[in-house]
């Protein structure tokens, strides 16, 4: 085993890293508080190479790897989880259209997303199915040359906002195999918004209702194969969770160093807070939960890089542990600043809020244990 980061990986995080230091951080704050999503900087991620990570080199993708991604998701939000976990969702949606796509589609849609000519959003979950996301009611019936939508989704990041829209639609019967995948075009007939909605974190994204109403879309914008759509988007998922394990990771390491920061400075009873062997405790807790956090998420993108059998089970595990121990990690640096935490000056309430999400989106960490406990069973 070589726990060693290679010299391209290195370099890929440190301009990550940097990048949310000089971009992220200072305006993360005043994004939250007044709900700006910072469009400009987020398409400034496609000269960077970062909005086609694992997207082949032919269409002007990086064509890297998902421990590539997971170094990048962790670094960016390490300035800001909720502009760096977007970023993981657009990605998603390059890489279902790079993999899953024809050629066509490739060469239509690939190198403007990877340009970020174009942004993108997913849309699995709605109003009536979250967990059970094959449940899902949004309907396509074939009408000529066109695909005719109706039906809704629910808690879309980017939507409003986004330029293309990669929706799992029922084109057949009610099982998964009945679910297809359809781009569709922000500006297409029939496609409109709910409001924005009031989240208790990342407040730097837009999160709205997508709604299709008779919309029609070419016959050309179904993704793949029908019936396919279910498949595609779960394959989709193992990747999308250890981005968002990876961007909890980078928030609770931001977390971590503040609170030595300030323990450091803060003094009580005459003498540094740090001084003081509980916190001493506390401290060595935290850094030794986020390393063993880090270590089983690169080694889940390890083996989802490799195709391995057990990749999804891998994947399972990090996003339950990684985002569970990222919070909790949150949890006690907020606790560390003591009043000073809770006020929204000092930046750590922003990052307990904004992490909490991370233990309910690419399905829920009940629903890891779910399919962690299918795969042991089944051995």
């Amino acid at each position: 085993m070589d726990f060693a980061l290679t010299e391209e990986q290195s370099a890929i995080q440190q301009m990550a890293r940097d990048f949310a230091a000089d971009n992220l951080a200072p305006k993360a704050l005043e994004w939250d508080e007044t709900g700006h999503f910072p469009e400009d900087v987020v398409r400034s991620f496609g000269e960077l190479g970062l909005a086609g990570i694992y997207v082949r080199e032919d269409v002007g993708g990086s064509g890297l790897g998902r421990l590539d991604a997971a170094l990048i998701f962790e670094a960016l939000a390490h300035g800001c989880p909720s502009i760096g976990s977007f970023l993981s969702i657009h990605n998603m949606v390059a890489a279902m259209i790079d993999k899953f796509g024809t050629e066509e589609q490739r060469q239509t849609w690939l190198p403007k997303l990877v340009s970020m000519e174009l942004m993108a959003s997913y849309c699995l979950t709605e109003p009536g199915s979250g967990s059970d996301a094959a449940a899902l009611r949004t309907r396509a019936t074939r009408d000529g040359n066109m695909w005719k939508l109706n039906g809704a989704k629910a808690f879309i990041s980017g939507a409003g906002r986004s330029d293309l829209y990669v929706a799992m639609v029922r084109t057949g019967d009610d099982s998964p195999r009945g679910v297809s995948a359809m781009i569709i075009e922000n500006g297409t007939p029939g496609l409109s918004f709910g409001a924005n909605e009031k989240k208790m974190g990342w407040r730097a994204q837009p999160t709205a209702q997508v709604q299709f109403d008779d919309c029609k879309v070419p016959a050309d914008h179904l993704l793949g194969e029908e019936g396919k759509g279910f498949r595609y988007a779960m394959a989709g998922l193992d990747g999308g969770r250890l981005n968002i394990a990876a961007s909890a990771l980078g928030a609770a390491q931001a977390a971590l160093e503040k609170s030595l920061e300030y323990a450091r400075d803060r003094k009580a009873f005459g003498k540094p807070i740090a001084e003081f062997q509980a916190l001493q405790f506390k401290l060595a807790d935290m850094e030794t939960h986020l390393q063993a956090a880090r270590a089983l998420l690169y080694q889940a993108a390890w083996k989802l890089d490799h195709q391995t059998p057990d990749a999804t089970k891998f994947c399972a595990m990090a996003k339950r542990f990684v985002t569970d121990t990222a919070f909790g990690v949150a949890n006690d640096a907020l606790q560390i600043h003591g009043g000073y935490g809770y006020l929204a000056d000092y930046g750590m309430e922003k990052i307990v809020r904004d992490l909490r999400v991370h233990q309910i989106l690419e399905g829920t960490n009940e629903i890891m244990r779910v399919i962690i406990a299918r795969h042991l069973l089944a051995a």
